[in-house]
């Protein structure tokens, strides 16, 4: 069960992993420097695209993770450590970077509300899109040490 439940774990942690990394390192900053309305209109598009992805590598990366996990063997440990890490990214994104992402969307980049400056909320969601980047990484980094170890 391993020969093919590991491989599928260290896709779609790598994935998932590949695409936070990439965002956080390319998109993220880059929406730092745009003015409201193009941020807004930014992140609206890019928002689209990566969502279909990241959530089901995510999950995939649990239950596979998971299923190694119970059915034993030495790569036990850290099959849990990497389906815990995954479950903690999908906790994150749902309760602090999801909202801020439908409410970004909800919004018209030409008519920003007249309250904007203080409900900007690039700082806030780059902060939690770090953590949850640093948690996806580890994912992989739980697969790859459960690889090792099974090999």
């Amino acid at each position: 069960m391993g020969e093919v439940l590991l491989p599928i774990a260290l896709l779609a942690s790598g994935l998932a992993a590949g695409v936070l990394l990439g965002a956080a390192m390319g998109p993220v900053p880059f929406y730092m420097t745009l003015p409201p309305g193009q941020y807004v209109r930014a992140h609206a598009f890019a928002v689209g695209r990566y969502d279909p992805l990241q959530p089901a590598c995510l999950l995939i990366t649990v239950v596979a993770d998971a299923a190694i996990a119970v059915t034993g063997g030495p790569g036990r440990a850290p099959a849990i450590v990497g389906a815990v890490l995954a479950a903690a990214v999908v906790c994150v994104s749902l309760t602090r970077n999801v909202p801020v992402n439908r409410w970004v969307k909800s919004l018209d980049p030409d008519a920003l509300p007249p309250d904007w400056s203080s409900r900007d909320p690039r700082l806030f969601w780059a902060r939690w899109n770090r953590i949850r980047t640093a948690l996806a990484v580890l994912a992989l980094a739980a697969n790859a040490v459960t690889a090792g170890v099974v090999q």
